[in-house]
């Protein structure tokens, strides 16, 4: 089988829902990291085979195929196709896994995995507004027969979780309150700039709060009564797009481009689509059986900080290091912009090992269904 190599990564800032960003139309993101990644790697755009895009709400401003029209809109060469996909919060990390496997397959050379969301532009939930304000029903009988008219939601998974794995408000406010002084300390000492394309005046990510405390998490009210859930253990409603270039290993000798990270191994694994958000444990373990490492064996793991809970589990299940998880913040202090982050994740990843010396990294994310990529890559 063909290597694949990852050898550019970029992101824009993560904005917040009423920041500069918001008012960059979804293309625009798009079109933004796909120049800037063209730019430092040197690539031909020519010689790109497909962009592959992750974008989670795909209506108004956001639908019409985003990958081609982000592209189109860079100015780059339309010879270049594109096509926008779906599985939830993992979608541009899914993107990465359809690249690399086009390269691995020996059937592309040259590929483009990114993702764009704007939250503020196109709020969380507008692909589905058109059922509710229909009054027609989100799942068919066939669902109904199977799982019940319960409700089925990211915020009742997160606290399903909280209560299978003993989890209290302290916990989670604790390990929210680490996110944001991690991120923070990190912004302070320049980690970011080498992987993010500054735009719209908006040089680093907005959702960072290097003040918060314990006191001020502690007076916010719980998503429901009786909840251990609030909006500071729960990943901020963002903007933002990212993009990762994947060549073969002819194509960067062809092409002259300098591999950042080799793919080991591309896993993906479903789970109770009640709980929704535990499937990054179980395809964790799958992903580290095929490639033959130890979580002992990373160096560093990036997963998704979607509610507090989810790292928490998956750190008490998998035995990873704390240290070693998330050590730059992650999506409560960072943002969340939906189908992006699964290429910002790659992003911080490689370039987090290039600044650590760290020799194997780990993505990992949870996604709406019950799903979850998990990424492992090698320093080059």
């Amino acid at each position: 089988m063909a290597e694949a190599f990852i050898v550019g990564a970029v992101r824009t800032p993560v904005g917040t829902r009423k920041g500069a960003l918001a008012a960059v139309h979804p293309a625009d993101l798009g079109a933004h990291v796909l120049k800037e990644l063209v730019a430092r790697t040197g690539v031909d755009p020519a010689a790109v085979e497909d962009v592959i895009m992750g974008c989670v709400s795909q209506v108004g401003p956001q639908a019409l195929d985003l990958a081609r029209t982000a592209w189109l809109s860079a100015g780059l060469p339309e010879t270049t196709a594109g096509v926008t996909i779906d599985r939830q919060c993992g979608s541009s990390q899914q993107a990465v896994h359809f690249a690399a496997q086009g390269v691995m397959s020996g059937t592309q050379d040259i590929v483009v995995a990114s993702g764009v969301e704007n939250m503020g532009m196109v709020p969380m939930g507008s692909n589905v507004k058109f059922a509710i304000d229909a009054g027609l029903p989100l799942f068919g009988d066939g669902w109904t027969e199977r799982y019940g008219a319960q409700e089925i939601s990211q915020f009742r998974g997160a606290q399903l979780m909280c209560e299978k794995w003993g989890f209290d408000r302290d916990d989670l406010e604790a390990f929210a309150l680490e996110s944001h002084q991690r991120a923070a300390a990190a912004r302070g000492a320049g980690h970011f700039e080498k992987e993010i394309a500054p735009l719209a005046g908006v040089t680093q990510d907005e959702g960072v709060r290097p003040d918060t405390s314990l006191e001020a998490m502690a007076g916010l009210d719980p998503l429901r009564e009786g909840w251990a859930i609030t909006a500071a253990v729960a990943s901020q409603i963002s903007v933002g797009a990212s993009a990762v270039l994947i060549a073969s290993e002819r194509a960067v000798k062809e092409h002259g481009l300098t591999p950042l990270a080799r793919v080991v191994q591309l896993s993906l694994v479903g789970d109770d689509p009640v709980y929704m958000l535990t499937a990054p444990i179980p395809a964790t373990r799958t992903a580290l059986k095929k490639a033959g490492l130890s979580i002992d064996d990373i160096d560093v793991t990036e997963i998704n900080e979607a509610f507090a809970p989810v790292p928490l589990a998956w750190l008490k299940e998998t035995g990873a290091d704390p240290a070693r998880t998330n050590p730059n913040g992650g999506a409560i202090a960072l943002g969340h912009p939906l189908g992006a982050t699964g290429a910002v994740l790659m992003t911080k990843l490689v370039h987090e090992l290039h600044r650590s010396g760290g020799r194997y990294g780990l993505q990992t994310m949870c996604e709406g269904g019950g799903q979850a990529n998990v990424t492992v890559i090698e320093r080059v």
